[in-house]
């Protein structure tokens, strides 16, 4: 998620006043095993700096925590309201990240490419020798996580991107990524109605053409939690809180889709799923931020959080969250999230 509008210099009040489209991501070195890029897998190296309120940095935060690496591969966490400077380090001392030693993520950026001309964005992994940034691939970040970081996975942790399922699961996140995850940005930024209508109608036909397999099997492919269900929990958990709403993406409520529903409450209550969740950043950020959308900042009450916690009868259809391995344990001090954004 970008934190600098669409590098215009327009900032953030450009959300919705011009024709919105996706960045690649700009840094896309790889941190492997056998360093190939020249970043070496190591542990304590690197810091993954994310927002809780951005999904797709949510990803990498949930896959982290999967996957044991916490002891790994340190975290920073951005203030959800994010200036034209980029993300920003306001909830840490001083304002300044305590292993970066820097007041914005784009101070990162510039050591790696002096004035580039981008979105700064999150998630992010920065060298913490040299400070600079390594990769904002989003895309690729949590893979490597799953398949590069291996020796560093805690004992029994899941196997979210099993080699005998990766054609399935590729070909269902892409289709997700296209309707869901990149669609609700497209209706959300829109400045045409032909451009919002073709982008809302791409979402809910998505959700559901899913929403049979989920009606038949626990998780969207195979029996075990994979990558694809964490992409696209990131994208349903915010649903009716802000894209709902803030989007325009109302032909229905999330809540009002009984198995889509049963299935973000049954990750959302799974461990590393809804412990990672922030519903204050997540609703600060998109209402106060996308002043092009919303000028008012104002953020609204609802919707009731409560019902995140209720039954959801999804053990009934079979499955094993995590396969051979198992549930990850406590999370570490520090990184709890805060009351104020739990339900």
């Amino acid at each position: 998620m970008s934190g600098q509008g669409d590098g215009s210099g327009d900032g953030n009040s450009a959300f919705g006043r011009k024709p919105f489209k996706r960045s690649k991501s700009h840094f896309a070195d790889r941190i492997t095993a056998d360093g190939r890029d020249g970043w070496p897998v190591s542990a304590e190296r690197y810091r993954l700096v994310v927002s809780r309120a951005c999904p797709w940095a949510s990803r990498a935060v949930i896959s982290r925590r999967l996957l044991g690496l916490e002891g790994a591969v340190s975290m920073a966490v951005t203030d959800p309201v994010q200036d034209d400077r980029s993300w920003r380090f306001t909830l840490d001392a001083d304002g300044r990240d305590p292993v970066l030693g820097i007041r914005f993520l784009s101070e990162a950026y510039d050591r790696r490419e002096t004035g580039y001309p981008g979105g700064v964005s999150v998630p992010a992994v920065v060298d913490v020798p040299t400070g600079q940034l390594v990769t904002n691939d989003y895309q690729r970040i949590t893979l490597d996580f799953a398949t590069e970081w291996t020796a560093h996975h805690r004992k029994d942790a899941p196997d979210l991107y099993p080699q005998e399922r990766r054609d399935e699961i590729d070909e269902v996140m892409a289709d997700v990524y296209e309707d869901v995850n990149n669609g609700v940005y497209r209706a959300g930024f829109a400045t045409e109605q032909g451009e919002y209508e073709a982008a809302c109608s791409g979402v809910f036909r998505r959700l559901e053409l899913l929403t049979p397999r989920l009606a038949r099997q626990r998780y969207l492919v195979g029996d075990t939690i994979t990558e694809a269900d964490i992409r696209l929990f990131t994208t349903l958990v915010r649903f009716d809180a802000v894209y709902h709403g803030h989007f325009k993406c109302n032909r229905w409520k999330l809540t009002e889709n009984p198995v889509l529903w049963a299935y973000a409450r049954d990750l959302f209550q799974t461990p590393g799923f809804g412990d990672t969740v922030d519903f204050d950043h997540i609703k600060r950020h998109y209402y106060q931020v996308h002043t092009g959308i919303n000028p008012t900042g104002i953020v609204p009450l609802g919707p009731d959080l409560a019902g995140w916690l209720t039954q959801h009868h999804r053990e009934e259809l079979g499955g094993r969250p995590f396969g051979d391995g198992t549930p990850p344990g406590p999370v570490r001090p520090g990184e709890e999230v805060p009351a104020a954004g739990r339900p």
